[in-house]
């Protein structure tokens, strides 16, 4: 997704990211770094009793894995600049295998530093539902 100069992005120009299953490994793991035992992602008797039924992703790792799915060429990324609008809109299942789908929606000139690319990104599983949604910013080289 960022693999070319701050310049070579336009407006409207969208990406579409390579896709990865969620696992029980990734909770736990995910649960184990963090220190978030949740009970919605970690007890399978408590979800249960809940409207998801089954454990569920922590939004936080939804994101990560997103993050991890972007291609991201050294070189061109000085620093990812924030994000903003965040939004876990859906639930995320063990067994869900997740992708990213972006489009540019803002560019702004950082001088000699280079610029900061706004993407607005969807976070969508295998049935084509949004699980995740949010804007984005990273600052680019310019080349």
């Amino acid at each position: 997704m960022i693999d070319k100069p701050f310049d070579a992005f336009e407006i409207g120009e969208r990406f579409v990211s390579r896709a990865r299953t969620i696992t029980e490994a990734d909770l736990v793991m995910f649960a184990a770094f963090t220190g978030d035992w949740y009970p919605l992602h970690t007890d399978v008797e408590y979800v249960k009793q809940t409207p998801f039924k089954q454990r569920i992703a922590h939004g936080m790792l939804v994101l990560s894995v997103a993050t991890g799915l972007a291609r991201l060429e050294p070189g061109w990324v000085v620093a990812f600049y924030g994000m903003d609008r965040v939004r876990f809109v859906n639930p995320t299942f063990i067994g869900d295998t997740i992708h990213v789908e972006a489009e540019v929606v803002e560019k702004e000139d950082k001088g000699a530093r280079g610029g900061v690319v706004t993407f607005r990104q969807e976070v969508k599983k295998q049935t084509g539902d949004v699980v995740a949604s949010a804007v984005m910013k990273v600052l680019v080289a310019k080349g």
